[in-house]
């Protein structure tokens, strides 16, 4: 089951996680599912680009443009006929097990990453009993749609400590957290106007503080694009607003909404209490509530489709599980993903260090120990490392 939500089953087995799904194929049939609304079960119409003025990239000018064009959209499919309702993760769940009864199986194992390991907990939820092991990474818990501010600063915070490995990088940020902090502060206050390509034409943005950290949110995923972080700060702390350029892409792809991911989200949610403690980390934190816009920004846009608290509730699971995760993952740091980990009363967990959010092609012992789980070998808690990032100042 693939993350996102809005990730590909078959895109991720014609990906690199290829060999991972040849390799599975010794102890199993390998089933690549494609979620509602993605890859070969979508039926979402591609709607237009927008008409609207591009928005300027701070927090007042996408919130405001993200929620009008999501309730134009959300009308413009449902007069279509498209039910969109019906996109949420307990559907999602019945789909499942929908497949498993379509195939003749008894019972399935789960292997997802995730926004898949968030839907792999509505599948134990509703129908646990047809499960039979589990394998999941990156988690992502039923209230965890959007992260907290906090424990994505403690993750910053580890990451600044890693330039102490590299004389010229903290010579030249004596602290990381502080330099971020300069840089979107200018920025919110006096955007830059950015060249961009849109729709393949070139266009111009006005990048504010807001649109950076959003940037830099998906840049801490993996230590890939974590590395290019500290050079990015540094343009840009310097003026070298051009140097925002090779990191935006084609803006179409960021503007245009897909239907299924928006849907998903809101039908997810997020408790009351913990869209309090969101609102006031946010505050303080280095990259506020941007982490996983366009949530909880659009909270309320469409009334109705939240799932509720009983969906939100955590669940004692009891199934043979193997849990895995990278500890420069900064889409879901470990310490929320502990939080969902303790809901698993059999389990074992793999950590690799200096791995990121794409943790199962990270390092190639993680394919032998999912053969093994799969294939009934019992597997201990285990630590994984890879060499840590190397930083780009330039």
């Amino acid at each position: 089951m693939a993350g996102g939500p809005g990730g590909e089953g078959t895109g991720a087995a014609t990906g690199p996680r290829f060999p991972i799904f040849m390799a599975l194929r010794a102890v199993a049939d390998v089933i690549a599912f494609d979620q509602r609304g993605t890859g070969l079960s979508s039926t979402i119409p591609e709607r237009p680009a927008s008409g609207r003025p591009l928005p300027v990239f701070n927090e007042a000018g996408l919130t405001s443009w993200y929620r009008a064009e999501l309730q134009s959209a959300w009308a413009d499919w449902t007069k279509a006929g498209v039910a969109m309702a019906g996109y949420n993760t307990e559907q999602s769940a019945d789909d499942v097990e929908d497949l498993r009864r379509h195939l003749g199986a008894e019972k399935i194992d789960l292997w997802g990453t995730s926004y898949g390991s968030h839907l792999a907990l509505s599948v134990l939820k509703r129908h646990g009993d047809r499960v039979n092991h589990v394998a999941l990474s990156s988690l992502e818990g039923q209230d965890q749609t959007v992260k907290r501010p906090a424990r994505t600063d403690a993750y910053l915070r580890q990451v600044d400590t890693l330039l102490d490995a590299d004389p010229a990088a903290r010579a030249a940020i004596p602290d990381l957290l502080t330099l971020m902090r300069r840089v979107h502060s200018r920025l919110e206050a006096q955007p830059a106007v950015t060249a961009v390509t849109l729709n393949g034409t070139p266009a111009k943005i006005r990048m504010g503080g807001f649109g950076v950290q959003m940037l830099a949110g998906g840049l801490i995923a993996n230590p890939q694009t974590l590395a290019m972080l500290p050079g990015l700060y540094l343009a840009l702390d310097a003026g070298k607003t051009a140097g925002l350029a090779p990191f935006l892409g084609d803006m179409a792809d960021f503007l245009n909404l897909r239907g299924m991911p928006e849907a998903m989200d809101l039908a997810s949610g997020i408790s009351p209490r913990r869209l309090a403690l969101v609102r006031r980390e946010a505050r303080t934190a280095v990259l506020g509530e941007t982490l996983n816009f366009p949530m909880p920004q659009l909270l309320g846009a469409i009334p109705g489709v939240d799932l509720g608290e009983r969906f939100r509730a955590p669940i004692r699971i009891d199934h043979h599980t193997l849990l895995i995760a990278g500890s420069l993952d900064g889409r879901t740091v470990l310490a929320e993903q502990d939080e969902v980990a303790a809901q698993f009363q059999r389990k074992s967990r793999v950590i690799v260090e200096n791995a990121g959010h794409n943790v199962f092609e990270a390092h190639p012992d993680v394919q032998v120990l999912l053969v093994r789980f799969f294939g009934g070998e019992a597997v201990a808690d285990t630590r994984l490392a890879l060499p840590p990032p190397k930083f780009r100042l330039a």
